[in-house]
């Protein structure tokens, strides 16, 4: 990771790895089938609402623990849903279309906020606040929405490729298993590299904890209102944290990245918790 040609590698690698994830992922979706519930709103408010109004703290905090701590508690929220929360889902017993639904809903919701938020907290050097925003809109939106997009069309042009692709089993997994040792690379390197003492990096682990907790638990009491627990549960809750790591890397203080990866701890130890309980409950 110290050689530059390595890291510009990565830089250039991640993206392209989590774009093609999501646009495999996409493939096996039709949109027509999604529907909407009003779980999805009050999630997506939650989302977007919660990562705005940190954006303020943020903001005013010089740079140190305390503005590295409140970074990655926004990392965890922001974070759109994991393209793998469908899978867990539907083996959980909740409803896989409508947490498909959500997912495309947190991207969208995820590459619109960013932009508008990230320059307040975290500003280029150099750059006007509307510059800063184009910079970042330019790297979030096509990662997170041009996947949709391009599935869709392949879908009405060229049918028989999207269904050989579609077809492809564990594809994506394969993809993210790849991303994901990239991204704890990145993290690595964060870590070993950076200033910030180690009772931060302790408050990041434990930061990243209590957001796992709090979008878990909000999500399923959310979505026992709507008769939808565990899909609202593992929309809210199970992260796409190989973008937190590479939102954290590139847009704000580095070592914020590893927030993403205690968050994939926590959130996988949660899933093996449910899907243990829900084979012995049979």
């Amino acid at each position: 990771m110290a050689n530059p040609f390595v890291s510009q590698c990565i830089h250039i690698l991640q993206p392209s790895l989590i774009f093609t994830m999501l646009f495999v992922t996409f493939c096996k979706i039709r949109l027509a089938d999604i529907r909407l519930s009003r779980w999805h709103l009050l999630l997506l408010l939650f989302q977007s609402g919660s990562f705005a109004l940190l954006t303020l703290p943020a903001s005013l905090l010089p740079s140190g623990d305390s503005k590295v701590l409140v970074e990655s508690t926004m990392l965890c929220l922001i974070c759109p849903t994991a393209t793998a929360a469908a899978v867990v889902t539907s083996r959980l017993g909740g409803n896989a279309a409508s947490l498909v639904g959500y997912t495309i809903l947190s991207n969208l919701t995820a590459a619109i906020t960013i932009p508008l938020f990230v320059p307040f907290c975290h500003p280029q050097d150099g750059m006007t606040f509307g510059t800063s925003l184009l910079l970042i809109l330019a790297k979030v939106f096509p990662l997170l929405i041009c996947p949709l997009l391009t599935a869709e069309l392949l879908r009405r042009l060229l049918p028989r490729v999207h269904q050989r692709i579609a077809d492809c089993k564990d594809l994506a997994f394969k993809l993210w298993v790849v991303a994901l040792s990239l991204a704890i690379a990145m993290t690595t390197h964060s870590l070993v590299h950076t200033t910030v003492s180690l009772a931060c990096q302790f408050g990041i682990a434990l930061v990243s904890l209590a957001t796992c907790l709090l979008q878990f638990g909000l999500g399923r009491w959310v979505g026992t209102r709507y008769g939808d627990t565990i899909s609202a549960g593992q929309g809210l809750g199970q992260k796409n944290t190989v973008f937190a790591i590479w939102l954290g890397y590139t847009f704000m203080t580095p070592v914020t990245a590893i927030a993403g990866g205690f968050y994939s701890i926590w959130h996988n130890l949660i899933n093996s918790y449910q899907l243990n309980r829900k084979q012995k409950e049979g």
